[in-house]
């Protein structure tokens, strides 16, 4: 018997536009100061301080990713610098989310951040979510291979030779299920979850999508209005089409087996999920700009042609791609026509414009 538990968001990452106005009171002065100072005495601990009327721990380090500040409490991770572009890089923690939600954090930090003199130059963007279902399963009936997944790449991790993690996929889209008691018990000592659950079961399995920024961006998910409107959709493809647990019969077609009861009940839980009806969104510009890749790639590959004629013309031992490039340039020196030009770049921007090419 399946049941439900839980279902939400257990982390949520987030790029801010923001830049000072005309009366900001965050002076990066005095944090780099204080950061130098922690640094200078090796001190591995963060120090507590207060900015604009919240108090934060101020790290001794950057991030990874180049943001010179990490400021953070039991809601957010903060990453920002004085002269980044985004200026802020958020990651909303997992008990704050669980027990405020996610819209309401998202205007927590942003009224933090005007607090502070800080103005929105654009919407916020966001990078990375994980929806996650946690379930009463006393025992697991499925391994890897009872998947259906989009994904090239799995794994399975066991612990006294039972499975405890089974994971779809790397890079844009993860699926993990996984024993989520053992992760608390063994990793992230999150206990609190016990409270939420509010059940006796022995354990409790999670099934977790890790969506970055491009997948997200084809279901038009780049906000926070829009993750609360059109979360179902995403959910939905990503349930339906991108992954399934199956019960295997004797059909050799894995994606003609019966859905598994746990998945069913899934894809009834997703179906609480606002949804706008979006399958996918399309960005006419990354259409665009991928073509011009798919050229480039082309190009590339004639321009080592030039090169190697080149040298064997010439004696030469190699020549850069630059000079590569000189010589096409020569050549369709020879051949431009700037009437025959502009009559078909016209008619290209035509067939591009009503889709015809």
């Amino acid at each position: 018997m399946t049941s439900c538990l839980l279902s939400g968001l257990d982390t949520v990452e987030c790029a801010y536009y923001l830049v000072p106005g005309r009366v900001c009171s965050l002076d990066f002065a005095r944090l780099t100061l204080e950061k130098e100072t922690l640094r200078q005495n090796k001190s591995r601990d963060p120090k507590l301080i207060n900015l604009g009327g919240i108090e934060f721990m101020l790290h001794p380090y950057g991030s990874n990713s180049g943001y010179p500040f990490v400021i953070s409490n039991q809601d957010f991770t903060i990453a920002f610098g004085e002269f980044n572009t985004p200026a802020f890089f958020v990651k909303f923690r997992s008990f704050a989310l669980w027990h405020q939600g996610a819209f309401a954090l998202h205007q927590i930090f942003l009224s933090w951040a005007l607090s502070l003199g800080f103005v929105q130059q654009r919407p916020e963007s966001l990078s990375r979510v994980d929806f996650t279902f946690d379930y009463a399963l006393p025992a697991i009936d499925f391994d890897e291979d009872h998947f259906v997944s989009l994904s090239k790449k799995d794994n399975r991790y066991r612990s006294d030779q039972q499975i405890q993690t089974l994971q779809f996929g790397k890079g844009d889209v993860v699926l993990r299920v996984y024993d989520k008691l053992a992760e608390i018990e063994e990793q992230s000592q999150k206990t609190w979850f016990h409270d939420l659950w509010n059940t006796e079961s022995e354990k409790v399995w999670r099934i977790e999508w890790q969506i970055r920024k491009p997948v997200l961006k084809r279901f038009s998910i780049k906000t926070f209005q829009d993750l609360q409107d059109g979360s179902g959709d995403i959910l939905r493809y990503l349930a339906n089409d991108h992954d399934s647990l199956r019960v295997p019969t004797s059909d050799s077609n894995r994606a003609r087996w019966p859905l598994h009861p746990l998945w069913q009940d899934l894809i009834q839980q997703i179906g609480h999920f606002k949804a706008q009806g979006v399958y996918r969104s399309i960005d006419p510009q990354l259409i665009l700009d991928e073509r011009l890749t798919r050229i480039a790639i082309s190009l590339y590959g004639y321009s080592k042609r030039v090169a190697a004629i080149d040298c064997v013309q010439n004696g030469k031992p190699m020549i850069s791609i630059d000079e590569a490039v000189k010589r096409i340039a020569e050549k369709m020196d020879l051949i431009h026509d700037p009437r025959t030009w502009c009559n078909d770049v016209e008619k290209r921007i035509n067939e591009i414009r009503l889709g015809q090419w």
